[in-house]
C-alpha cells in the first residue's frame, strides 16, 4: 500500500501546519485517497498544544516510522511552485540516509504547482482571482500591482514567479499593471535575476506619487514569511509609516483559493495513473 504525503517546506509557526493539515482533509475526500500532512523540516519544533495536542509529522520521523511498520512506497505531493532544493536535494538526501537503515524503497514526487516551461494555468487563474478580488472598484483606471515571492539563490526558482507574472498580466489585462519584486535575496551580481526588493519597489512607488498598491502573494502557507504579522506585512507597515498617503492591499495567500485543492488532485491523480 502507498503512503500517500502532501509536504510542505516547514514552519515553525502553528498556522502553517494546521492549514497543511486541512489541505489534506479536503484532498482526502477530494481525491478519494487518504492523504497525511507531512511538513520536511522544523515543524517539530512547534509546541503540541498550539496544533490541538497533536504533534506535527516532519519528514524523515514519518517516512522512519511507516518504513519500521513495513511501507515500501511512497507518494510525495508538493506543495511547492517549482523544482526547489527541497525536492531535488533535501528530499533524496534523506532517502538515502534511511536506506542505509532500511534497505532500498521508493519515494515518487508528483509535479509541482508551476512546472517550467509548461506552467499551470489553473495557477494564474488562482492568482489573478485574488488581485481582482481586492480591485479598488470605484476607479476605471489602471491600478498598480506586484506579485512578490520569497527570493531564492536558484535562477529556475525566480523564472517561476518572471513566468506567472507575465501570465497573470495577461489574464487582468488594462485594469492591472502587475510587476514583481522579491521578499528578500542575496547580495551580489550573480543574483540579480531575484530582480527588485520588495521594501524597494513600494519605496518607489510611493515617491513616485503613487496612490494605493496591490501586493499579490506568491506564497502558500502562513508563517515567518506571508500571513498575519509576517516579513511581508512588516515591510508593507515600514512603507507605510514613512508614508502614510500610500495605501497598500495584500492578497489571500493561495493555499487560501479553493482552487488550489482542484489542482492539486489532478497532480495527484496523474501520477497515480502514471
Amino acid at each position: 500500500m502507498q503512503k500517500i504525503l502532501i509536504c510542505d517546506n516547514g514552519s515553525r509557526k502553528p498556522g502553517a501546519t494546521l492549514l497543511l493539515r486541512q489541505i489534506a482533509k479536503n484532498l482526502t475526500v477530494s481525491c478519494d485517497h487518504s492523504v497525511d500532512a507531512v511538513s520536511l523540516q522544523h515543524a517539530d519544533k512547534i509546541d503540541p498544544t498550539l496544533l490541538d495536542d497533536e504533534p506535527a509529522q516532519t519528514f524523515y520521523e514519518y517516512i522512519r516510522q511507516n518504513l519500521i511498520q513495513g511501507h515500501r512506497s511512497f507518494i510525495v505531493l508538493p506543495l511547492f511552485f517549482g523544482r526547489s532544493r527541497a525536492l531535488t536535494s533535501f528530499i533524496p538526501e534523506q532517502q538515502a540516509l534511511l536506506e542505509q537503515e532500511f534497505g532500498q524503497f521508493k519515494i515518487a514526487i508528483a509535479e509541482v504547482l508551476y512546472p517550467l516551461p509548461v506552467g499551470e494555468k489553473r495557477l494564474v487563474n488562482i492568482l489573478a482571482d485574488h488581485i481582482l478580488n481586492v480591485l479598488d472598484e470605484s476607479t476605471d483606471q489602471t491600478q498598480t500591482a506586484v506579485l512578490v515571492d520569497h527570493g531564492s539563490p536558484v535562477a529556475r526558482v525566480s523564472a517561476v514567479r518572471q513566468n506567472l507574472a507575465h501570465e497573470v498580466q495577461q489574464v487582468l489585462g488594462k485594469r492591472v499593471n502587475l510587476e514583481q519584486a522579491c521578499m528578500e535575496r542575496r547580495e551580489g551580481r550573480e543574483y540579480d535575476f531575484n530582480g527588485e526588493l520588495l521594501e524597494d519597489w513600494l519605496i518607489r512607488q510611493a515617491q513616485a506619487g503613487v496612490k494605493s498598491a496591490i501586493v499579490s502573494m506568491l506564497f502558500l502557507l502562513p508563517g515567518r514569511h506571508a500571513g498575519a504579522g509576517g516579513d511581508v506585512e512588516a515591510i508593507c507597515q515600514r512603507v507605510i509609516q514613512t508614508y502614510p498617503d500610500f495605501n497598500v492591499k495584500l492578497t489571500p495567500l493561495v493555499a487560501e483559493h479553493e482552487g488550489l485543492i482542484d489542482l492539486l488532485c489532478i497532480r495527484l491523480n496523474a501520477l497515480l495513473k502514471s
